[in-house]
């Protein structure tokens, strides 16, 4: 694998000059520009072989890195283009390397490894100037980070599973290019945990999916995450490369954002290590079985396995259980109560049932229309409202438990430490989001009963 040395390199001197030229032109915004990455444009334009972006400058803000508009930028400009060139991928690791990880190691584990290869090499490394401006483990707060104590903080919510189901991934990637870095020690020496998790954790925080797999893509990756932004980063295999569209107007020294995704706060935290205040897309999960002592137990997890209502993918949500369902905010003057998933209220319908004879009618109604379970309101009302009661009560329990989980949080104290008190407020941010969730269904469903 070809190293670059910019001491050492010639480099030809017309792109250069047109790369100072862009850095130079950041110089009015004062103490927002990021000094320390003065070389960086030079390096990523050279290695490009082209202009990555003349709208934009490396600045600081209170998330660390970020990228400020140097001048008018209208709705529809193209922002940045980052060539495949410049990004490192998978396909990026020395083929000698790369031919002894197997297919169960997946793409974020091999930027993982590659990331660390390129580390150890230093500045002799050709992605030096990039490797060097990655956060540093203090700064980095995804919750595969935090000690078993601040995980007790948001026990309540699905993340808490979910961060260690991640955990249990890490540590398995890590036996498997442990194996495979062991036998480079030139190139890794010893690679710990530790490293290993905390290279992972650079990879779900600033990688993108592209044809290439996962990608992690220099200076795209200082643009900042904004839930209402309707930018994102693109990926054009024809052209082989990386780009992002405004989509909205932008003057000198605006901060430019993007979405990273229609993520909740449990996901942000879990890949990101932040949150947003009033995320408009938390969401909560939601678990129901059916009670053994139930006289129908068997006819109806029969039922349900055989005839259970679609759910629609979310690539956003977590890895959920058949019995698990993600309930997101309903809004006020929902008639159809649009958040609660059909298919947990089929569930609840089922287990409302107590006869055989209305299992059989259920089956029956979902072979002669869509093949849904219990799309439609029971015929009988008074079980169609224990149905919505039984919802109603779980969503009272776990109000119940995210309300005192809260108010047992003691206010952060002043002496505490940044970090500490920065996971204190991720951990509420989170908790409340899904209270609010759950306080909107519980509001609908309450009406919903009335109405019966």
């Amino acid at each position: 694998m070809a190293n670059l040395d910019l001491s050492s390199k010639r480099i030809d001197l017309l792109p250069f000059m047109v790369v100072l030229l862009i850095v130079a032109h950041v110089i009015p915004f004062g103490s927002c520009v990021d000094e320390d990455c003065n070389d960086f444009l030079p390096w990523l334009g050279n290695k490009a072989g082209g202009e990555i972006s003349s709208l934009l400058s490396i600045g600081k803000s209170a998330y660390g890195r970020a990228l400020y508009a140097t001048k008018d930028i209208q709705t529809g400009d193209c922002l940045l283009k980052v060539p495949y060139s410049t990004q490192l991928a998978p396909d990026n690791l020395p083929p000698e390397i790369a031919c002894l990880l197997g297919d169960e190691v997946g793409d974020v584990a091999k930027v993982a490894l590659l990331i660390l290869y390129e580390k150890h090499l230093g500045k002799k490394s050709e992605w030096a100037p990039y490797i060097s401006r990655l956060p540093l483990l203090m700064e980095m707060h995804s919750s595969v980070f935090w000690s078993d104590e601040e995980l007790e903080m948001i026990r309540q919510s699905a993340l808490y599973e979910e961060t260690l189901k991640q955990k249990k991934q890490i540590e398995k990637d890590f036996l498997a290019v442990q194996l495979v870095s062991d036998d480079f020690p030139e190139q890794f020496q010893h690679i710990t945990l530790q490293d290993f998790t905390y290279a992972y954790g650079l990879v779900t925080s600033r990688a993108w999916v592209s044809s290439r797999g996962v990608s992690m893509i220099p200076f795209a990756d200082f643009l900042n995450h904004d839930g209402t932004s309707d930018s994102y980063v693109l990926s054009d295999a024809g052209r082989q490369h990386s780009e992002v569209i405004a989509d909205r107007d932008f003057a000198p020294g605006d901060e430019v954002l993007i979405r990273y995704g229609k993520f909740s706060n449990a996901t942000l935290l879990l890949d990101f290590g932040f949150t947003v205040s009033c995320n408009r897309y938390d969401q909560v999960r939601v678990e129901l079985n059916v009670p053994q002592h139930d006289a129908l137990y068997t006819q109806k997890l029969e039922i349900l396995g055989r005839d259970r209502t679609p759910r629609i993918k979310d690539d956003n949500e977590f890895t959920y259980y058949e019995n698990s369902f993600t309930v997101k905010k309903v809004g006020g003057g929902s008639r159809w109560g649009k958040g609660i998933p059909q298919s947990l209220r089929a569930f609840a319908r089922i287990m409302a049932c107590d006869s055989q004879q209305e299992l059989h009618d259920l089956a029956k109604e979902a072979a002669e229309n869509d093949g849904r379970l219990a799309r439609k309101p029971l015929k009988n009302k008074s079980r169609e409202l224990a149905a919505h009661q039984l919802l109603l009560s779980e969503m009272s329990r776990l109000i119940k438990d995210h309300d005192e989980h809260i108010k047992s949080r003691a206010p952060t104290p002043p002496t505490l430490r940044e970090k500490s008190a920065l996971r204190q407020k991720l951990a509420l941010d989170l908790l409340s989001g899904e209270l609010r969730v759950l306080k909107s269904a519980s509001a609908w469903l309450e009406s919903y009963c009335s109405r019966l």
